[in-house]
């Protein structure tokens, strides 16, 4: 019995591990398959036992929020589903009722709320009790009705999800290989919750609703189906579904079966319900589980093979990733011969060793990876020396799990990655650089650094005789080029590809030095820290870069080539320069705290979430409030002011305490 309630720890706590990478930091620490696998386990230990930890994931419903989105409850809890990968127990669970088949679509699910035919508000799943208001980015997904013809008030669940064909048009725009989104849903979970829904709008997300939660005619939602029809006839886009009974579940399954190989949009399985929404309802729930819909999982179509070598694929941050190669397969109908193993910790935990006899999937039909390894032999080592530039290589731990870099600050495919970094959109901004373009003119000789490319007029007549290339290509190529010679400190700064420093970070850093190069190269750590999102390990990474003579030589040599246009910076938009806000309690005149926050940082102030000694102003519309931030703020004698106050500071041009 010890040995059991040591396996359900051991197993409680390596998938929740698993879990929170995978939905709270958009990565991966096992497959798919080897989670469901220890799910199972843990399961069957918990039945056999009757010992049911109270962090199992076989009660627990979602994780906790970790976002600045506002937060709100949802009326009615979203529970998870149960599941089986067994057809025959899909056709007994429904027994003698009629049930909807549809899609189990892998995305994000969002609750919608109408009033007067009207969009009124879009809530995130969340942790299943309380989700993030994403309003204004639903009223830019791609298919959402805004308005309906029916006028009364009702509530929906769907899936918001981003097609396979735009995952892959959205990361082919990314040269940064480093930067490139996992999987669709990652992509999806990360476009619905940002700040600016502009994002959003460009990464083309589609709603497909599935329930009606409630409405005021209740004949509406009496049958699933019914639902369905209904969302239909208002304009919605509805998941795909079958109306079925046991004589056909089989079939429907196997049609479904032969569509997702070729579904643009991701599905991770099928979803089937009872019909009848009063005979589902009466049954009840379970702590995790309602009773009334059930998921079903494909059983994998797993091949054996034989593992042939580990490929170490080198990134420009000196990450290096350990890619299975094997003996082809055919997986869903196509030949497969490569995986990712993600990482040396995956790599280590299924024991991998050259000529091991694995088994292989693809994760939702589609994704290639390992799923258990029969052999076991675990004889692979783990290269000393950078494949690219045979320099030393070092094993990090990272929040437990092991990666391999590269510590060569020349290794030439930290150079390769960098180039495609500083030409990327966001950087430098120059179209017509993919990333096998920069390979090539850089095993030519043509680009060295940075300053390089904007003197590649050099090598025209080899350019435009190189394969894909010509007069046109090259013309097309160079214009880009020289537009990019006019560009900005945030361009320059984010393009340099400082570990930590992305786009916003750098925006913040230029915001801080008012744009100032000088300023913001010879940036001390001290200064960095004060920064809002910069902390003393960005800030260490930040400076040292620029304490590097090397770095600074290439900066130097690039201000040959390119000029900083100048930004207008007037004393009337940096009036809170080194001023810090705290936000409390609900804002009527922007549409969140995060737009408040937004407009703060840009005049040169910082937003922190406590009240302290440092604290300027405490922004509150409710002055006389007893909130634990409005006792604080007058305990230290830190002025309370409402948006109205704030707002006539901006309008004004008001520098307060000035």
């Amino acid at each position: 019995m010890d040995k059991k309630v040591e396996r359900i720890r051991e197993l409680v706590d390596k998938l929740n591990e698993a879990a929170k990478a995978y939905y709270q930091e958009n990565r991966e620490i096992m497959s798919n398959y080897e989670y469901d696998k220890l799910y199972d386990e843990l399961e069957a230990l918990e039945k056999e036992t009757g010992i049911v930890l109270s962090n199992s994931p076989t009660i627990k419903v979602g994780y906790e929020l970790l976002s600045s989105l506002p937060k709100e409850a949802h009326e009615q809890p979203m529970l998870s589903l149960d599941k089986t990968k067994d057809i025959s127990a899909l056709i007994q669970w429904l027994g003698d009722k009629k049930g909807i088949l549809s899609w189990k679509l892998d995305g994000l699910t969002i609750v919608l709320t109408y009033s007067g035919g009207e969009l009124v508000k879009a809530v995130t799943r969340g942790n299943g009790e309380v989700g993030e208001v994403v309003t204004n980015n639903a009223r830019v997904f791609k298919n959402l009705p805004l308005k309906t013809s029916y006028n009364g008030n009702f509530v929906l669940r769907g899936e918001a999800v981003i097609r396979y064909s735009d995952f892959e048009r959205i990361n082919r725009e990314i040269g940064d290989a480093d930067a490139k989104y996992k999987n669709p849903r990652n992509l999806c979970s990360g476009s619905v919750r940002q700040l600016n829904n502009r994002i959003t709008a460009e990464r083309n997300v589609y709603f497909f609703a599935f329930q009606i939660v409630r409405i005021d005619d209740p004949e509406i939602i009496r049958f699933r189906s019914r639902q369905l029809n209904w969302l239909k006839s208002q304009g919605f886009d509805v998941v795909d579904f079958r109306e079925v009974d046991a004589s056909n579940l089989e079939q429907t399954v196997n049609w479904f079966s032969e569509q997702v190989v070729s579904n643009d949009f991701p599905a991770d399985g099928l979803v089937l319900a009872y019909d009848d929404v009063e005979y589902g309802r009466s049954l009840g729930t379970t702590a995790k589980f309602p009773r009334d819909s059930i998921a079903f999982k494909w059983q994998d179509e797993v091949m054996e093979t034989r593992l042939v070598k580990i490929e170490w694929s080198a990134s420009r941050t000196g990450l290096i990733n350990p890619i299975a190669v094997f003996e082809p397969v055919e997986l869903e109908g196509t030949t497969v011969k490569r995986a990712s193993v993600h990482n040396i910790s995956v790599m280590e935990s299924l024991e991998l060793g050259i000529g091991d006899t694995i088994g292989v999937y693809k994760a939702n039909m589609i994704i290639p990876q390992i799923a258990y390894n029969v052999t076991k032999s675990g004889n692979i080592e783990i290269p000393e020396t950078c494949p690219v530039c045979s320099g030393k290589t070092s094993i990090r731990q990272e929040n437990g799990v092991k990666f391999l870099y590269c510590v060569n600050s020349e290794c030439p495919a930290k150079r390769i990655k960098s180039l495609v970094h500083f030409v990327s959109r966001d950087a430098m901004g120059i179209d017509g650089f993919s990333e096998a373009t920069v390979e090539k003119f850089v095993e030519r000789g043509f680009i060295k650094d940075y300053a390089d490319i904007f003197r590649l007029e050099r090598f025209k007549d080899a350019i435009v005789e190189m394969e894909g290339f010509g007069e046109k290509s090259y013309n097309n190529l160079m214009n880009s080029i020289n537009r990019a010679r006019r560009t900005n400190a945030v361009r320059l700064l984010y393009s340099m590809g400082i570990p930590g420093i992305g786009l916003s970070n750098a925006k913040r850093i230029c915001s801080y030095f008012n744009h100032d190069w000088n300023m913001i190269e010879n940036a001390t750590y001290d200064q960095l820290i004060n920064i809002q999102g910069i902390g003393e390990v960005m800030a260490r990474e930040y400076t040292a870069f620029f304490e590097n003579e090397n770095n600074r030589r290439r900066i130097r040599d690039l201000f040959t080539e390119i000029e900083l246009e100048k930004e207008n910076v007037s004393d009337k938009s940096q009036i809170f320069k080194d001023i810090t806000f705290v936000i409390t309690g609900s804002v009527y005149h922007f549409k969140n705290r995060a737009e408040l926050k937004n407009v703060i940082e840009e005049r040169g102030g910082k937003v922190t979430d406590s009240v302290t000694s440092n604290t300027n102003f405490l922004i509150n519309n409710d002055i006389n409030s007893t909130s634990t931030k409005n006792k604080k703020a007058k305990e230290l004698g830190v002025p309370i002011i409402t948006e109205e106050q704030f707002l006539r500071w901006i309008n004004e041009g008001i520098i307060p305490g000035g």
